[in-house]
């Protein structure tokens, strides 16, 4: 067993209390056939298809947040990545960079929820390593992550085929990941109960696959929705022109961000997805969205236009305003 409760240099030294570590924690919620903790290199069978790979990291503040951790983050968020770009996740890799002094018991709770989420997404974690950093040097814990995934040959979508008049969806509400992360730091007096979008977005994007009109799909993790808009009309050249009183935002996430002067359209979610289709499949994808639990709120909100390449928002009162590409981190550390 290991001893004390916090991590020390030590643990990462190589030795006898980093091989502790890695089996107590890691190895036991983490163990799998492909995970092979006395190997330098994982030896993975991948099914027919193209290989997808993303890789990405996680700094989170606090670590563990109403509707998730760090943990859990760290796996929904790799497997996001592959799953807007139309692949089924099938591998994880995993760095651990544990800051001096962090609690096992709190480390031990977070590799619990990443294993947890791990399995409901159905991939594995195939290789990882472990360094511990100097007290002060770190958050607690930051996790790396790269995932491999397949997707069937032929599929093809992306920012370059968008085109003129196309429709742009979301699956949810938008903004509370970022309003959950910024309650729970309990800063300015604030409290609440909201919890955070955080989970695997693939039951949305496998529904859209067969549609011959998808041509783009993004979760719109940091800088949020706003700014998928921006970089949809930097690509295209057109306009994006969204509809404000269409976009799904909670009471909650609304006042929050009215009392600290937030924009809820640039606030990282965690389990949403912005698709743009053709304008004949738009219904189509919103109805086959809604009879999934996790697109129930699914809605359309805007169109891409001819225009100057930039982003135009619609209001309640009949106007518009000019949405400008974010500078400017609202909440530092959301993922």
């Amino acid at each position: 067993m290991m001893d004390g409760q916090h991590v020390t240099l030590a643990h990462g030294n190589g030795g006898r209390f980093m091989r502790e570590l890695i089996e107590e924690v890691f190895v036991r919620h983490l163990a799998n056939p492909e995970l092979d903790i006395l190997s330098d290199a994982a030896h993975v069978p991948l099914p027919a298809g193209e290989v997808l790979v993303t890789t990405d990291g996680f700094t989170v503040q606090p670590l563990e947040f109403p509707g998730g951790n760090i943990g859990s983050l760290a796996v929904h968020g790799t497997v996001n990545d592959l799953a807007v770009a139309g692949a089924v996740p099938a591998y994880l890799s995993l760095s651990a960079f544990i800051e001096e002094g962090l609690e096992f018991a709190q480390l031990d709770r977070l590799v619990a929820s990443m294993a947890i989420a791990a399995r409901d997404c159905d991939v594995h974690v195939a290789a990882g390593d472990t360094k511990v950093v100097r007290r002060g040097e770190g958050g607690g814990v930051y996790f790396a992550t790269t995932g491999v995934g397949i997707r069937q040959p032929g599929l093809r979508f992306g920012l370059d085929r968008i085109r003129e008049s196309d429709a742009i969806l979301v699956s949810g509400p938008v903004g509370d990941h970022g309003t959950a992360v910024l309650l729970a730091r309990e800063q300015f007096g604030l409290r609440g109960d909201l919890a955070s979008d955080a989970a695997s977005v693939l039951p949305l994007t496998k529904a859209l696959l067969a549609l011959p009109g998808l041509r783009f799909m993004r979760d719109p993790t940091r800088g949020g929705l706003a700014t998928v808009a921006h970089e949809i009309a930097r690509a295209t050249g057109f306009c994006v022109r969204l509809h404000g009183p269409a976009i799904p935002i909670r009471p909650p996430v609304q006042s929050v961000c009215e009392m600290l002067g937030f924009d809820p359209l640039y606030l990282a979610c965690e389990g949403r997805v912005i698709a743009v289709l053709a304008p004949e499949d738009a219904e189509r994808a919103l109805e086959t969205w809604r009879a999934l639990p996790a697109g129930r709120d699914a809605v359309r909100i805007g169109v891409v236009q001819k225009g100057r390449a930039h982003v135009v928002l619609e209001t309640e009162l009949g106007g518009e305003r000019s949405l400008e590409e974010l500078e400017d981190d609202p909440l530092p550390r959301i993922c």
